[in-house]
C-alpha cells in the first residue's frame, strides 16, 4: 500500500486534481450537486477514464455523509426508491461501455455532456407537470447508465428536479441521496468486475480530506433564499470545468 501512496503522490497533474476537487466540493456543498460535472472534465485530462471514476467515487462516497441526516429529512423517499431502482438496472451496462472507451472520446463525452446540460438550465426551462413514477424511474435508468460510462449521474436528475417547481431544499436533498446511492452502486460494480486498483484508490484517499473540507464550507454558506445566486455560480463553474476538459485546449 505504501508503494501505491508513493505512486499517487507522484501522479503528474496532481495539483490540478486538488484544485478541481476543492472547487467541486464547495459547489456540491451549497448546491447539492456538481461534483462530477466540475471534477470529471478536469480529472480526465490527468487520469485514465476508469481511474477518473474510481477517484470520483472515492471522494463523492464519503464527502457528503455529514449532510445525510438533513437530506433524509428534506428528501422524497418514494422518488429515491424509484431513482435507485432505475440506476441498479442501467449502471452495470454503463460500466461495460466505460471499459471499452478510449481516453479521447471519454473526455469529449464528459465535457460536451456537461455543456449540453447548461443550455436548458440557463435558458430557464421548467417542467410544470406532475413527476410521475414512470418518469422518475426512467430518469434513474438514464442517470445510472451515464454514471457507469462517464461518471455524470447527476444531469438527468438535475434536469428533472431543478427544472421542476420543487423548493431548493428538497431538490438539494434528493440530489444528495441519489448521487450517494449511485456511488455505492458504482463502487460495488467496479469491485465485482475487478476494476479497482491500489493507485487510484490512493489518489482518491489523498483528495478526500480536501473535498470533505470544501463540502462543509459550501454547506455552511447554503441559504435557500439565495437560490438564483447558487445556480448562477454553479453554472459558471461547470462551464469553465467542461471547457477546460476539451481535448481542443491541450
Amino acid at each position: 500500500m505504501s508503494d501505491a501512496v508513493a505512486a499517487a503522490w507522484a501522479t503528474e497533474g496532481l495539483g490540478w486534481l486538488f484544485l478541481a476537487v476543492a472547487v467541486a466540493g464547495v459547489v456540491r456543498g451549497f448546491s447539492g450537486f456538481g461534483t462530477a460535472l466540475v471534477y470529471v472534465p478536469v480529472a480526465a485530462t490527468v487520469l485514465p477514464p476508469v481511474w477518473t471514476l474510481i477517484t470520483l467515487v472515492m471522494i463523492d462516497l464519503i464527502g457528503p455523509l455529514p449532510h445525510l441526516p438533513r437530506a433524509l429529512r428534506d428528501g422524497h423517499r418514494r422518488d429515491m426508491l424509484r431513482l435507485g431502482l432505475g440506476a441498479v438496472v442501467a449502471l452495470p451496462f454503463g460500466v461495460l461501455a466505460l471499459s471499452q472507451l478510449p481516453e479521447a472520446p471519454f473526455r469529449w463525452a464528459v465535457s460536451l455532456l456537461a455543456l449540453a446540460l447548461l443550455v436548458p438550465l440557463v435558458a430557464g426551462w421548467r417542467y410544470r407537470g406532475v413527476l410521475s413514477p414512470a418518469m422518475v424511474t426512467g430518469v434513474g435508468v438514464l442517470g445510472g447508465g451515464l454514471a457507469g460510462s462517464t461518471g455524470l449521474a447527476g444531469p438527468p436528475v438535475i434536469m428533472l428536479y431543478m427544472a421542476s417547481t420543487h423548493g431548493p431544499a428538497a431538490i438539494r436533498a434528493n440530489l444528495i441521496l441519489y448521487l450517494l446511492l449511485v456511488d455505492v452502486l458504482m463502487m460495488t460494480v467496479f469491485g465485482l468486475n475487478g476494476m479497482l486498483s491500489a493507485v487510484p484508490l490512493a489518489i482518491g484517499g489523498l483528495l478526500l480530506p480536501v473535498y470533505l473540507l470544501a463540502n462543509l464550507a459550501g454547506a455552511a454558506i447554503f441559504r435557500p433564499e439565495r437560490e438564483r445566486t447558487y445556480r448562477a455560480a454553479a453554472y459558471v463553474i461547470i462551464a469553465g470545468s467542461a471547457l477546460s476538459g476539451l481535448p481542443l485546449f491541450d
